[in-house]
C-alpha cells in the first residue's frame, strides 16, 4: 500500500490537482481567475477532493505498466528515433567529457588539504559511473548503469541476466532496503515526470499571462529538484546491488544446485559458466550438486542446463 500511495498515486494527484486548477480558473479559455479554483461551500470541496482522488487513482492504475519505462526514458535509452538518438549522442559526448575531466582531476593530485579533498571527491564521483565507453546521456542513466555493468561483473556473474536470480535469495534487511530504495527511485522519477507534464499543461493555458509563467517555471524548477533526488537514490541502489553479490552470491550458487567453489579462481570460472547459461550463449557441462538424497548419500549429476 506504500508503494502505491507514493510511487503511483501522490504524483498523479499532484499532477491532477494542478490541471484540475487551472480548469476551474479557466486558464485555457481566456484571463485567470484564481479566487474561483478553491469551492466557496463545504459540499463542493468535498466533491472536489473525490473527484480529484478518483481521477489520481485511475491515471496511477492505467500509468503503472509503465513505470519501467518511465525510468528508463530519463536513463537516456532514446535510440528508437532518429532525432532522440541524436540528442542522446549529443549529451553522451558531454558526459564523456564530465568523465575525462573527472579522470584528470583524479590524476593531476596535489599537495595542499583543498587538493586532497577535491581529488577524493572527484574520485568518489568517478566511482559512480560506469566505464567512459558505456555511458548513457543522462545522469540517472549512469548512476544506474555503474551498478548494473559492475555488482555481479566482480566475481564473473553478468548482472543484468543474474539479478532476476539472486534478488529471490536475498535476506529480509536487505531486502527492505532495496525495496524502500527502489520505491524512492519510483517516486522522485514520477514526480519529476508529473511536474514537467504539469508545466507543459500550465505552459498552453498560461501562454497568454506573462505574470503567471512563473508557476511554469517553478513547476520546472521543481521536477530538476525530483529529477536530482532519482540520481542521488539510484546511486544508493547501485551501491546495494554490489551488497547483494558480496553476500549472496553463493546462496544462488547453491540455489542453483551447483557445487560451491573452493577458492577465486574455481569461483570465477563457476560464474562464468552460470552467466553464459543465463545469456544463451552457450550450453556447458555443469557439475550439480543435490545434497544429501537417497539415504544421506552425496550425490552429483552432470547436465547441461540449469
Amino acid at each position: 500500500m506504500r508503494r502505491v500511495l507514493s510511487v503511483h498515486f501522490a504524483p498523479c494527484a499532484l499532477f491532477v490537482t494542478g490541471v484540475l486548477a487551472l480548469v476551474r480558473a479557466r486558464s485555457f479559455s481566456g484571463r485567470s481567475d484564481w479566487d474561483a479554483v478553491w469551492p466557496q461551500r463545504p459540499a463542493a470541496a468535498i466533491g472536489l477532493l473525490i473527484t480529484v482522488v478518483g481521477c489520481a487513482a485511475l491515471l496511477g492504475l492505467l500509468l503503472q505498466p509503465f513505470q519501467v519505462r518511465a525510468v528508463r526514458a530519463l536513463e537516456g535509452y532514446w535510440d528508437r528515433w532518429r532525432i532522440t538518438a541524436g540528442l542522446a549522442g549529443l549529451l553522451a559526448r558531454l558526459q564523456r567529457r564530465r568523465w575525462r575531466a573527472l579522470r584528470r582531476r583524479v590524476e593531476r593530485g596535489g599537495t595542499g588539504e583543498t587538493e586532497r579533498r577535491m581529488q577524493a571527491d572527484a574520485r568518489r564521483r568517478l566511482a559512480a559511473r560506469p566505464p567512459v565507453e558505456a555511458l548513457l546521456p543522462t545522469a540517472l542513466g549512469n548512476a544506474l548503469r555503474a551498478g548494473e555493468l559492475s555488482a555481479g561483473e566482480r566475481y564473473g556473474l553478468a548482472t543484468l541476466a543474474s539479478w532476476p536470480r539472486i534478488h529471490p535469495q536475498v535476506s529480509g534487511r536487505l531486502a527492505e532496503a532495496l525495496s524502500s530504495t527502489r520505491d524512492a527511485l519510483d517516486t522522485a522519477v514520477n514526480l519529476s515526470w508529473s511536474l514537467f507534464a504539469l508545466s507543459a499543461t500550465g505552459s498552453v493555458a498560461l501562454y497568454d499571462e506573462p505574470s503567471a509563467w512563473w508557476l511554469c517555471g517553478g513547476a520546472v524548477l521543481l521536477a530538476g529538484v525530483a529529477y536530482k533526488g532519482a540520481v542521488i537514490v539510484a546511486e544508493s541502489y547501485s551501491g546495494l546491488m554490489h551488497v547483494v553479490y558480496d553476500l549472496h552470491r553463493f546462496d544462488l550458487a547453491e540455489a542453483l544446485h551447483h557445487r560451491l567453489p573452493g577458492d577465486h579462481e574455481e569461483e570465477l570460472e563457476l560464474f562464468v559458466r552460470m552467466s553464459d547459461l543465463f545469456t544463451g550463449r552457450g550450453g556447458l557441462d555443469v557439475r550439480y550438486d543435490h545434497g544429501d538424497a537417497g539415504g544421506g548419500a552425496r550425490r552429483d549429476d552432470r547436465g547441461a542446463g540449469l
